[in-house]
C-alpha cells in the first residue's frame, strides 16, 4: 500500500507537495516517516544519492524514489507492494507534474506550499490502492518475462552512516584549514606556540605599564598646580 508520497525540488531539496497520509496514526511514525523523507530529499540535493531511481528499505517499509528533470517524487510503501507498480504510480505523477510550468514551480519558496499537487497525488493514489484491479494486474504482467525493474537499493541505515562520516570529515576539513590559517599568521608551528604562550604575558605588562604612566603623568600635573597655587599664595603675602 502506497503511504506517504512527496514530491522535492532537487536544486535546493525543497519538500513542495505531499499527498493525504495513510499510515497507521497508531502503529506508524507519521512525523518520523516525513523527516526520513526529507533526509532523502536533501542527500539527493547534496548529490550523495546520485541514482535517478532507488528503493530505500526499512524495517517493514521501503522508500521509493525517481528524479526527472531536477524533480524527485517519492513513495512510501510496504516492503510487499510491488516495487515496479510503486513505479508506474510515482511515472504517473511525473506525467501530471509535467503539464505545470517551471517558471511556477521555480517560485515557490515555502515547503510544502504548492497546495494544487497535493489533490492530484490523492487522484492519481487512488488508482494504486489495489494491487489486483484488472489495470495493475496488466501493468504488472506487462513484459512478465524480462526481470524487475533495474533499480538500486540500500536501507535507510546505510545512508545514515554515510552521512555522518560525510560530517566527521568535513568537520576535520574545517579544522586543519583553521589550524592552517593560524599558522600562517605565525609563519611556523613553533613561533605559535611561543607566540599563544607569551602573547597575554606581554599584553598584561604593557597595560600595567600605561595605568603606572598615566597615574604618574596625573600626579605630576596635580603638582604642578600646587605648586603654582603655592607661588601665587606667596606673591599675595609678599604684595598685598
Amino acid at each position: 500500500m502506497v503511504k506517504l508520497t512527496m514530491v522535492g525540488r532537487v536544486r535546493d531539496g525543497l519538500p513542495i507537495a505531499q499527498g493525504i497520509r495513510y499510515v497507521n496514526e497508531e502503529n506508524d511514525d507519521v512525523f518520523g516517516y516525513k523527516k526520513q523523507a526529507e533526509f532523502i530529499l536533501k542527500e539527493i540535493s547534496r548529490g550523495t544519492l546520485s541514482p535517478p531511481k532507488m528503493v530505500i528499505l526499512m524495517h517493514h517499509h521501503s522508500f521509493i524514489y525517481l528524479v526527472e528533470n531536477g524533480v524527485c517524487y517519492m513513495t512510501l510503501c510496504d516492503s510487499s507492494y510491488p516495487r515496479k507498480l510503486a513505479l508506474h504510480y510515482l511515472q504517473d505523477l511525473q506525467k501530471e507534474f509535467g503539464k505545470f510550468d517551471d517558471a511556477l514551480i521555480n517560485k515557490l519558496i515555502k515547503p510544502y506550499s504548492f497546495l494544487k499537487f497535493d489533490s492530484i497525488i490523492s487522484n492519481v493514489r487512488k488508482q494504486y490502492i489495489d494491487t489486483r484491479t484488472q489495470v495493475n494486474l496488466c501493468k504488472l504482467n506487462a513484459n512478465r518475462r524480462q526481470p524487475d525493474p533495474d533499480i538500486l537499493s540500500c536501507s535507510f541505515s546505510e545512508i545514515l552512516e554515510r552521512r555522518r562520516k560525510l560530517d566527521i570529515e568535513e568537520r576535520s576539513r574545517c579544522n586543519t584549514n583553521s589550524q592552517g590559517t593560524s599558522s600562517s599568521i605565525w609563519g611556523s608551528p613553533y613561533l605559535e606556540e611561543i607566540g599563544l604562550k607569551w602573547t597575554p604575558m606581554v599584553v598584561t605588562f604593557g597595560v600595567v605599564l600605561i595605568v603606572l604612566w598615566a597615574s604618574f603623568l596625573l600626579f605630576d600635573i596635580s603638582l604642578s598646580h600646587h605648586n603654582q597655587f603655592v607661588i601665587l599664595y606667596n606673591n599675595r603675602k609678599l604684595f598685598p
